[in-house]
């Protein structure tokens, strides 16, 4: 663990779209896995490649397209699929770095499987990938198969947005603070540990400053690490590289 947290409490990953086919037929190699986070916001960062996110929120839906140098980024609550026309590649920036992680991601499953705990974690849990195995064929099977349960429930979705507006979002919504209420008190240990504390140290930075003092700055550093050891990991949306920060 660096001595020093990354900026402003936040994670960092590289994120290449999978190329996997969609059901419906979106973008010319394929798509991601539709989902929403219930506390914490993201950021995209185009790096190559080229595609869209397909949002789902208060504004109804939305398509914006990505392309090398774009920068996107929404709050919590936006269901967000990404769609890979090639070669789609993203640097992700999260809000509360280790919410994310610890389960703040919700998908876009049907409703029956939201509505029950053990359905949802059945059908959200991967199974544990082999590190000797870049391409383990079983771990990809399983992110397929509830990528494409959760596009099923997204179409869904979408319907009831388009007719609705934000409020076919609201049964969503209601699923999702179930489905994860019984983590908050770990997401908010996390929180405080994490961004709190940096909002909390740069406060005193800016008290000091007014005074005409500026102590904090001898304890100035300089922190590095190199991206975690072993094969890209399953993720949602595509296969990822993560940095412990």
């Amino acid at each position: 663990m660096s001595r020093t947290p990354f900026p402003g409490g936040t994670s960092v990953s590289r994120l290449r779209v999978y190329d996997w086919p969609s059901p419906d037929g979106a973008g010319l190699v394929g798509s991601g896995t539709p989902h929403l986070h219930t506390a914490s916001a993201e950021g995209y960062v185009v790096l190559g490649g080229s595609g869209s996110v397909q949002t789902l929120s208060a504004e109804g839906f939305t398509e914006t397209p990505l392309s090398p140098g774009v920068v996107v980024w929404f709050s919590p609550g936006v269901v967000h699929r990404l769609v890979n026309d090639g070669g789609l590649d993203l640097v992700v920036i999260m809000s509360n770095a280790g919410l994310p992680e610890a389960g703040d991601a919700v998908l876009t499953f049907p409703a029956e499987v939201l509505a029950d705990p053990e359905r949802y974690r059945e059908a959200v849990t991967l199974p544990v990938q082999d590190d000797d195995a870049p391409d383990d064929e079983r771990v990809a099977a399983a992110a397929r198969t509830r990528r494409d349960l959760a596009l099923a429930g997204y179409a869904e979705l979408r319907d009831r947005v388009e007719r609705d507006g934000g409020a076919g979002l609201t049964a969503l919504h209601a699923a999702a603070a179930r489905l994860v209420s019984d983590r908050v008190p770990q997401w908010q240990r996390i929180v405080h540990e994490g961004v709190e504390r940096s909002t909390a140290e740069t406060l005193g930075a800016l008290a000091g400053l007014a005074r005409g003092e500026g102590t904090h700055l001898a304890g100035a550093s300089v922190d590095s690490t190199s991206a975690r050891p072993g094969p890209l990991r399953y993720g949602m949306c595509g296969r990822l590289q993560t940095w412990q920060l």
